[in-house]
C-alpha cells in the first residue's frame, strides 16, 4: 500500500538521507557529476542538513510502499508560494504515477496554507524530472544560476504551477 509519511524522527531523517544518496548517485551523476553530487547530497540531503531544514520550517514526507521508503519531498511555506524543494523517487519506480501521488499531498499542503502557486527548481539538463514537472501541470517561468559554493552551481529552470 502507497502512503505519505510525516518525516520527523531521527530513523526517518537517517533513512531519507539514505534514500536521497542512493537517488542522487543514480540519477544526477550523469547530468552534474559525481564530485557536484558529493557536495550537494552533504550540504542540502544529509542527515544534518535536513534536521536543520526541519528546524527552519521545511516538512519533508517519506514516500512508503508498504514499509519500504521509495522516495520523498520537502516543501516550504513561503511568502508568495509553497515552495517544492525536493520530490525524488528510487528509480525502480519511477514511471509509476508516483510523483502524482506526491503532489496531490503537496498541492493539499498548499491549499492549506493559503498558496495558489506551488513553485520549484529543476536542473536544466534534466531533461526526464523536466517533462515529468509538465505533465503534472507545471510551466517553466525563468532561469536561474545560483552559485552553491565549493566552485559548484545549480543551473535550473524555475517552474510554477498555478492552482
Amino acid at each position: 500500500m502507497l502512503t505519505l509519511k510525516k518525516v520527523s524522527s531521527m530513523t526517518d531523517i537517517k533513512q531519507t538521507a539514505f534514500i536521497a544518496a542512493e537517488i542522487w548517485h543514480e540519477h544526477f551523476t550523469p547530468i552534474i557529476g559525481e564530485q557536484q553530487v558529493n557536495y550537494m547530497l552533504d550540504k542540502f540531503q544529509s542527515e544534518h542538513a535536513i534536521s536543520e531544514q526541519i528546524q527552519q520550517g521545511y516538512t519533508y514526507f517519506a514516500l512508503m510502499n508498504d514499509n519500504q521508503q521509495i522516495g520523498y519531498t520537502g516543501i516550504k511555506t513561503q511568502q508568495d508560494c509553497l515552495f517544492l524543494s525536493k520530490l525524488y523517487i528510487k528509480k525502480d519506480f519511477r514511471g509509476c504515477g508516483y510523483s502524482k501521488v506526491m503532489l496531490d499531498q503537496i498541492e493539499k499542503e498548499a491549499k492549506q496554507n493559503n498558496k495558489s502557486i506551488i513553485r520549484l527548481t529543476c536542473n536544466k539538463n534534466n531533461a526526464n524530472s523536466l517533462a515529468v514537472y509538465k505533465k503534472l501541470g507545471f510551466q517553466i517561468v525563468r532561469q536561474e544560476k545560483t552559485d552553491i559554493g565549493n566552485g559548484f552551481y545549480m543551473d535550473d529552470f524555475i517552474l510554477e504551477k498555478q492552482l
